[in-house]
């Protein structure tokens, strides 16, 4: 699917306007310094950005080498949070995520041992590498933002985000991640090969690993976490509303997807184009924010007609031009 429909966004806004519109932001500093990282990447850094403005955990789905690994590790220092990496692999298991009690003889009692998942960005490398039980016990932590070991609740860290990397579905030791994780994704993309300009500035550059070193915190995380409340501030209009519902019940009649969304889909659609609106620095969500941010946010989450012929992505970017807007 990644080499025939790349995932992109709708030709409704760019990155650069985006960038712009809130020139001299923490945000433009953000979007910029992990830029010079992923290069020629722009646009992908900014929807990363608004993903994780909206509180949403990103899926970043694309063959091996192309930087997935490196804009996770880049975003989480730009930000100043702390980082955790878990290679997921046909043999992990649920413990080796979360953590486990080990008996310490000193203290003569079982003393809980916090796995990767206790951190404020956990990037899950190669996520469909790992079974469906390991994948499973993400699920928790992900919608509560809390995990249930040993029969105690411990909660994660705050902010906290899953940023998953998966290869395509065609390559060996892969295994497919069942819908109702996929829905706990806010959004996903793909970064795709460079272009010819930026590929030979990365062929003759310094070492990306090198430069990422160097990258310092462009704010603090509770200035972060100021950024993620103003999203909550964002007008939406009524008619705005009727368009967004319009658009969730069509992937519902059965005339388009056999799976269609649900409504954890709509509420987090809905919070990354506030997101977006505020990135672009406006105070209201317009229909342009749901279109840009359409394919992205549920492409993974839906289920083509088998008749359709189409991809999931393909079906919704027809769905989409076809619903009339307010």
């Amino acid at each position: 699917m990644l080499r025939n429909d790349p995932i992109h966004v709708m030709p409704t806004g760019t990155a650069t306007s985006a960038a712009m519109s809130v020139k001299g932001s923490h945000i433009t500093q953000l979007i910029d310094q992990v830029s010079t990282i992923i290069v020629g990447k722009r646009e992908q850094v900014t929807l990363s950005v608004i993903c994780l403005l909206a509180s949403g955990h990103l899926l970043i789905e694309d063959v091996p080498g192309v930087g997935k690994t490196t804009l996770s590790h880049a975003l989480s220092r730009s930000l100043g949070l702390s980082f955790s990496r878990i290679q997921f692999t046909s043999d992990l298991l649920p413990s080796d995520l979360i953590g486990v009690s080990v008996y310490e003889r000193q203290k003569e009692a079982f003393v809980f041992h916090p796995g990767p998942v206790f951190a404020q960005v956990l990037l899950a490398d190669e996520i469909n590498r790992a079974g469906p039980r390991t994948q499973s016990a993400l699920l928790e932590a992900m919608e509560e933002r809390q995990v249930s070991v040993e029969g105690e609740t411990r909660p994660l860290p705050s902010p906290f985000f899953v940023i998953a990397t998966q290869n395509p579905s065609e390559q060996l030791g892969t295994h497919p991640l069942p819908e109702s994780q996929l829905d706990r994704f806010a959004m996903r993309l793909s970064l795709g090969y460079p272009d010819p300009t930026a590929e030979r500035s990365l062929l003759t550059g310094v070492d990306r690993r090198s430069a990422m070193i160097s990258l310092q915190p462009v704010m603090t995380p509770g200035q972060w976490q100021q950024w993620q409340t103003r999203v909550d501030e964002i007008h939406v209009a009524d008619s705005l509303i009727d368009y967004l519902q319009a658009l969730i019940t069509a992937t519902r009649d059965g005339r388009w997807f056999a799976l269609g969304l649900s409504p954890r889909a709509g509420l987090s659609l809905l919070k990354l184009a506030r997101a977006r609106a505020l990135v672009l620095g406006r105070q209201h969500v317009s229909p342009e924010d749901i279109q840009a941010l359409w394919i992205p946010a549920v492409a993974h989450r839906l289920m083509p007609l088998p008749q359709s012929g189409r991809s999931a992505a393909a079906q919704a970017r027809a769905l989409l031009e076809a619903t009339s807007v307010p």
